[in-house]
């Protein structure tokens, strides 16, 4: 059995002095489809913001593939960053520039720096997520659903063995959002693990996965 992707025992993560969780006890296998779901305010991006190191951890013990984050030094976050995919709810493209030229800033910023393989794997993954030939367009010029899946390419441009989906489908209508989780289902079926907080609790019946529940500064995994 191959380590957990992210193990946390009897955390605590505070911000600005405040305690938003408590006795965090959670584990993330490869391959998992896991669901994050609470109200407003339980705690949910606060705990995906610790996992790629932009919240510190307050208290207990806590492994992400491999880097202890009470421990790790702030010029390696980067290199757990780049072994991540984050796919944010309000897209955070960039607007000054193509589909293509937003993808390759990434892959640059990660170290690549042949322009024939750079150009293959934009192509490669706007394949993937049903975009291709969509790579000369501005973001703008792309309805919400399509911006959502360029956020998807973005975040497996180097084929990360866990992606961070933060309401992937908040801001999108029903059927838009329902493509997207199906697209994200097919990513976690080719072997990344999925850790996807959400509202939308039809979403759980129709792709079934791990459910934990955020309430009152705890998670728990909810059992069927």
């Amino acid at each position: 059995m191959s380590e957990p992707l992210i193990q946390y025992q009897n955390v605590s993560i505070c911000q600005q002095g405040l305690e938003i969780l408590e006795g965090v006890n959670f584990e993330l296998n490869k391959g998992e489809f896991v669901y994050l779901i609470g109200k407003v305010g339980s705690g949910k991006t606060s705990f995906l913001k610790t996992i790629y190191g932009e919240l510190e951890i307050h208290s207990g013990e806590a492994e992400v593939m491999g880097h202890n984050l009470r421990t790790i030094k702030q010029k390696h976050i980067p290199d757990l960053r780049r072994r991540l995919g984050i796919v944010f709810q309000d897209f955070q493209l960039l607007t000054d520039r193509t589909v293509h030229a937003n993808l390759e800033f990434v892959l640059r910023a990660t170290g690549w720096k042949n322009k024939v393989d750079i150009h293959m794997r934009i192509e490669e993954v706007l394949e993937q997520v049903g975009m291709n030939g969509k790579g000369y367009k501005m973001p703008n010029e792309l309805s919400g659903g399509e911006q959502q899946r360029i956020v998807i390419a973005r975040a497996i441009l180097n084929k990360p063995e866990l992606i961070l989906a933060d309401e992937p489908t908040g801001n999108l209508d029903v059927e838009t959002g329902r493509r997207i989780v199906e697209l994200l289902r097919e990513i976690c079926a080719q072997g990344s693990a999925i850790l996807m907080i959400t509202h939308n609790l039809n979403m759980l019946t129709e792709y079934p996965g791990k459910v934990f529940k955020f309430e009152n500064h705890h998670i728990e995994e909810i059992k069927e």
